[in-house]
Parts: C-alpha cells; structure tokens; sequence
C-alpha cells in the first residue's frame, strides 16, 4: 500500500475482469481480509423503464415484423391484462 493509502491491481487482473481506470469498488470486510466489490457504472434497470426511450423517427413498425414478435405481443397483451 502507498503512503497515500492506494493499492496496485495487477494489469493482469484488470485485464481479466474488464475494470478500467476510474472503476469504483465497494471494500467488504471478510474478517480476515476484505473483498473489493466492483460498483457498477448504471443502476440495474428493467425494460419496462427504458422502453421508449430512444427517439424514432418513422413510420410505425408492426409487432410481427419484429424479431420475437409473438412473444412481444404476448408481453404486451399479459401487460394490459394486469393493469
């Protein structure tokens, strides 16, 4: 540990798990040691909280000629149903 109270990561590690400068961590304490829990960048989100959100501008698609688009109307359908 540095004088500064900062701590090397072996690139090799960093590589390996994807973390890159400016990554923030959690420190867990384990007892003996702690464990350091990378935080994530984005709040977890579900799809019913972005859907909609990117900006379109055309005509209307039809849910059939999208990919999955008897599954998507069955979602949507089940939706409607419970609201």
């Amino acid at each position: 540990m540095s004088s500064k109270g900062q701590v090397v990561i072996p690139k090799q590690v960093r590589e390996a798990r994807g973390w890159e400068a400016g990554q923030a961590f959690e420190l867990v304490d384990e007892g003996e040691g702690v464990r350091l829990q990378p935080i994530p960048n984005f709040s977890p989100t579900t799809v019913d909280e972005v859907a909609g959100c990117l900006a379109y501008d055309g005509a209307p698609v039809p849910v059939e000629h999208l990919h999955g688009g008897r599954a998507l109307r069955e979602r949507m359908r089940s939706s409607d149903e419970n609201t």
